[in-house]
């Protein structure tokens, strides 16, 4: 990775990126949302944008589909330029926004004929398309239901069964799992994994930290517009955590605060939660042996630490 005035640029492959940004900026006014993002996306690969509300990842999207202009830089998506040939790129690319926005007046099977008749498909090898994409959506028992008398996890699954109609290089994923069931999750999961196996190209937003580090080969971290860290997962914990961490909860943590932070190399307390980040946990566990009324668990660093570490605790709105 290369850092150049708070951006980071994505390591490039020999093959070309299926996105390309360089100086990317979007303003509304006076304020700055999108500011100077350099990346790379790489084919077949499962990229992650995360973020706090309003750090700049959902613009940043729309300027890829073409759906937001940018107010200066370069974009370039499946090798063309966006948003000048947004048109062109997006008869290849596949959305599943983050609210379903299927048709309520047509069945399920008619949902997918008519999306797909916006990209000019038709006849017979539509017909064996539409049921495979219901095959793989696991809804071929449902086809002649009524989008109202769906669950969201298979209304879910029916908006990536219809992202992937025109048979698109890449897909892009609004959080494609709020509000689902570990259930519905999994099986969303199990599905996109299946299409990076296929070779496509996936883009997600995500909330989800343990979404984020199960499926991205590799994610930006995006906070006031920019980029302020890419990697993947497993690297973006190795190089900004330590790999323990015990969280102390309870009234009484007070005295651990002193010693605790003696014992690890960073303490932080959020609430009546303290949480003693080390990387040798024998001293610390062994102290807290010695107390066996305190409530603590250890657990290896995660995704989420680093997101948190790197974006502050308060609130975003």
């Amino acid at each position: 990775m290369n850092r150049a005035q708070n951006t980071i640029i994505a390591g490039t492959e020999t093959a070309s990126p299926v996105v390309r940004a360089r100086r990317l900026c979007k303003r509304y006014g006076d304020t700055e949302v999108v500011r100077g993002v350099d990346l790379d996306v790489r084919p077949g690969e499962c990229f992650g944008l995360l973020g706090p509300n309003g750090a700049g990842k959902t613009t940043t999207l729309r300027m890829m589909l073409g759906q937001t202009p940018p107010t200066s830089g370069e974009l370039h998506v499946l090798g063309y330029p966006v948003p000048e040939q947004a048109r062109t790129a997006r008869n290849r690319i596949g959305v599943v926004p983050q609210m379903d926005n299927l048709d309520p007046d047509f069945t399920v099977r008619e949902n997918l004929l008519t999306y797909a008749s916006y990209f000019g498909l038709n006849g017979a090898a539509l017909g064996e398309r539409v049921d495979q994409l219901l095959t793989f959506a696991n809804l071929d028992g449902r086809t002649r239901e009524q989008i109202q008398a769906l669950s969201g996890g298979m209304k879910r699954r029916l908006s990536l069964a219809r992202a992937l109609i025109n048979e698109p290089d890449l897909v892009v994923l609004d959080e494609p799992s709020t509000g689902l069931d570990p259930q519905a999750r999994q099986h969303i999961w199990q599905r996109l994994n299946t299409l990076v196996e296929q070779g496509r190209t996936l883009i997600l937003t995500t909330h989800y930290m343990e979404e984020a580090e199960r499926l991205c080969d590799r994610l930006a971290i995006i906070d006031h517009g920019t980029i302020i860290a890419c990697d993947s997962p497993r690297n973006l914990v190795a190089a900004h955590i330590e790999p323990h961490v015990i969280e102390l909860r309870g009234h009484d943590i007070g005295d651990w605060q002193t010693r605790g932070s003696a014992l690890a190399a960073r303490a932080e307390r959020v609430g009546d939660t303290l949480l003693l980040y080390t990387r040798d946990p024998e001293p610390l566990l062994q102290a807290l042996g010695s107390n066996p009324d305190q409530r603590y668990w250890h657990r290896p660093a995660g995704l989420e630490d680093v997101f948190l570490k790197l974006t502050g605790r308060e609130l975003r709105d």
